[in-house]
């Protein structure tokens, strides 16, 4: 692990154990992994997630959130330093933060350095799934006061597992409709021990920065068996897509949604299995939230604590013709994201404000008024609490590979390669919410177009603008070279 300790050292933060009442508000950070928005409080039809669904009834619920990189660690790096992927330098799996941006405050570090205490349950930066199981993963230590790593049956019973690749797991559709009970997963644990620090925090009266990763619905989708007793095979719909539409595309899309050759055109039974499974792992994931939030209730912290519950990226289930994460589509760019807590006027509304997760970090902190380092990227969603009208920023931007994409309130453009060498896409979400016309190429649209490319090349030179104050360091050829 290469942290460089010269420059890391200095960002050990100065912790206040204090158990004096808390004068400003708690935060309870609640992430699903890989988990996209087929819940129903988004509208899905057979979906059952009652314990989000509470939430979004008690907070506000945001339509038209955005990740910043459809992949794990970019996207997880991303959200919890407030910058861009172009401004972490990290654009895949398995690197740790401080190996590019070493003089870096994290969201959580921001808390720890204001006298909250920081704990971390499972998994909120990049871990390889279900490998690191059990570990610290990717973490950063300089975020936490305090770790938990939990592991569960889910680990141990790796060889009952069904996988089209056998033996792969993590990158592969994977699954297994487990003996046991909620307690004994992996994500089952974590919940108790979210519990069991909730009720500590309470009677010392302790101000908390919580955050509680939970594993599923990534693959492997492992859960309890009577969870996929809840859907049926013949109820659920594999989606479509028509004859040559993959050759509509610019190449580089229809590389994106090409490039697991073991994952295309899959047999309708088996399509069947493994959106079986996905559903089932959601609805596992959402009775741990149902017993952390439960947990809050009783202890009387939810009157004092802001809840932002997510996910790192969206997903396909067949959409596209494709499956899992790492397209430029609304599939695996739009994340849920439900933001409750004291003072939330918009309770129980919902908002079409574009997004995104860069935004977390400065709205976490104007909530709990503390001063934010001045190279954040995002920007404050707190007035969307109060006015679910309100918009804070024009269009959200994500970007994958050589693709940048932008979502506005209505459309989704793209752009491949320098200036759209490699082509681009338009979809128009009034008239095609599935993304599956590319009027791009369209002479109607070609004012549209133009006005979208000028944004979004806009929306990228600010993407990659070094951080002021923020150390860069790039590897060529293995060496460091400090920006």
């Amino acid at each position: 692990m290469r942290l460089f300790l010269p420059l890391v050292l200095s960002l050990l933060a100065t912790t206040t154990f204090a158990a004096d009442e808390p004068s400003k508000p708690n935060v309870l950070f609640l992430i699903c992994d890989d988990l996209n928005c087929d819940l129903g409080s988004y509208g899905h039809p057979l979906v059952k997630s009652p314990n989000i669904d509470r939430l979004a009834s008690r907070g506000v619920r945001f339509e038209n959130a955005q990740c910043q990189y459809p992949l794990c660690g970019p996207s997880r790096a991303s959200f919890m330093t407030g910058l861009y992927p172009d401004q972490t330098l990290i654009h895949r799996n398995a690197i740790y933060i401080r190996e590019h941006v070493p003089n870096v405050q994290t969201m959580s570090q921001m808390f720890r350095n204001n006298g909250y205490f920081a704990t971390r349950i499972g998994k909120i930066y990049h871990y390889n799934v279900p490998k690191h199981m059990g570990t610290s993963g990717h973490d950063d230590p300089y975020s936490w006061n305090y770790t938990i790593n939990p592991r569960g049956r889910d680990k141990d019973e790796e060889d009952q597992i069904f996988s089209l690749v056998p033996g792969s797991f993590g990158g592969t559709l994977s699954w297994l409709a487990a003996d046991g009970t909620d307690d004994e997963q992996t994500d089952g644990i974590a919940a108790n021990e979210a519990s069991r620090l909730l009720k500590q925090y309470a009677k010392e009266k302790r101000s908390f920065f919580l955050a509680v990763g939970l594993f599923r619905p990534h693959t492997p989708y492992v859960a309890p068996k009577k969870y996929f007793d809840m859907y049926p095979r013949d109820k659920i719909v594999v989606p479509s897509i028509p004859d040559g539409y993959r050759d509509a595309l610019p190449k580089p899309a229809r590389q994106s949604i090409t490039r697991k050759k073991d994952q295309i055109d899959l047999p309708e039974d088996l399509a069947r299995k493994a959106i079986q499974a996905y559903y089932a792992s959601i609805t596992f994931a959402d009775a741990q939230l149902g017993q952390i939030l439960g947990t809050l209730e009783e202890t009387g912290l939810d009157k004092n604590t802001v809840v932002v519950f997510t996910s790192d990226h969206g997903y396909h289930m067949g959409e596209h013709g494709h499956w899992q994460k790492t397209t430029l589509f609304e599939n695996a760019a739009r994340v849920p994201l439900i933001i409750a807590g004291p003072g939330t006027k918009a309770a129980g509304q919902v908002t079409t404000t574009p997004a995104e997760m860069v935004d977390f970090y400065p709205t976490l902190a104007e909530l709990c008024g503390l001063e934010t380092p001045k190279y954040l990227s995002g920007v404050s969603l707190a007035p969307v609490l109060q006015d679910p009208s309100a918009t804070p920023r024009q269009a959200a931007l994500t970007q994958y590979a050589t693709g940048y994409s932008i979502r506005t309130s209505r459309h989704r453009y793209t752009e491949w390669g320098e200036n759209a060498k490699d082509g681009a896409e338009l979809y128009d979400h009034e008239r095609d919410s599935v993304e599956m016309t590319n009027l791009a190429g369209s002479a109607d649209h070609t004012q549209t177009v133009k006005r979208l490319s000028a944004l979004l090349r806009e929306r990228v030179v600010d993407a990659k603008t070094p951080p002021s104050g923020i150390k860069q360091i790039v590897f060529d050829n293995r060496r460091r070279v400090p920006r």
